[in-house]
């Protein structure tokens, strides 16, 4: 059972991910969410930058979950990883459009300008690398080159879902899948 607090980090999780950090109002996630105004500062008394932490976290655990179960279904990372992307551009074509990255707009719009922000985008963006650099580790690359395939993989797929999104195409992450699928072939 949901409870008013997870209502609250579920509706801003949403909303920053398509609307981004400026464009999401306290009164349009009290609004959409349905909670009072007091539950708002009962639960985050620090206000909109904690409950944004606490969005990106959220977002950043599911996000992790679901790149570790589809590292799981498959031995081998250079069918994992492109698997993994192409699901992905499923998903955003899923939403019209609207949804995937929701950690980008977060970091690019903060990452100058508030630390405890860019502090949670950097935790979970590395949390998404160690994952996928976890699974190049057990497909015989070295550590040193999984943690940098990992960000290349990172960088890839944020920029592929900018191009799907602004584009209002798949393609870029479909390219993107068949590219670092090529890149992994080169292998460790």
């Amino acid at each position: 059972m949901s409870t008013k607090r997870d209502q609250i980090i579920d509706t801003t999780c949403q909303l920053m991910e398509v609307q981004g950090y400026h464009a999401t109002g306290l009164n349009q996630i009290l609004a959409e969410s349905g909670a009072p105004k007091g539950s708002l500062y009962y639960y985050f008394p620090a206000g909109k930058e904690e409950l944004t932490i606490e969005a990106v976290a959220r977002s950043a655990r599911a996000i992790e979950q679901r790149i570790s179960l589809v590292m799981a279904d498959s031995d081998d990372p250079i069918t994992a990883v492109p698997t993994f992307i192409t699901l992905l551009a499923q998903q955003v074509a899923a939403s019209n459009f609207s949804a995937g990255g929701p950690i980008t707009a977060i970091a690019v719009e903060s990452a100058s300008t508030n630390e405890r922000l860019r502090e949670a985008c950097r935790q979970a963006y590395q949390s998404w690398q160690d994952v996928f650099a976890e699974k190049l580790r057990q497909g015989g690359f070295s550590a040193a080159r999984s943690r940098r395939l990992s960000a290349v993989i990172i960088a890839a797929l944020e920029g592929g879902i900018i191009l799907s999104r602004s584009q209002q195409s798949i393609q870029p992450l479909l390219d993107v899948a068949e590219e670092v699928e090529l890149l992994l072939r080169g292998g460790p």
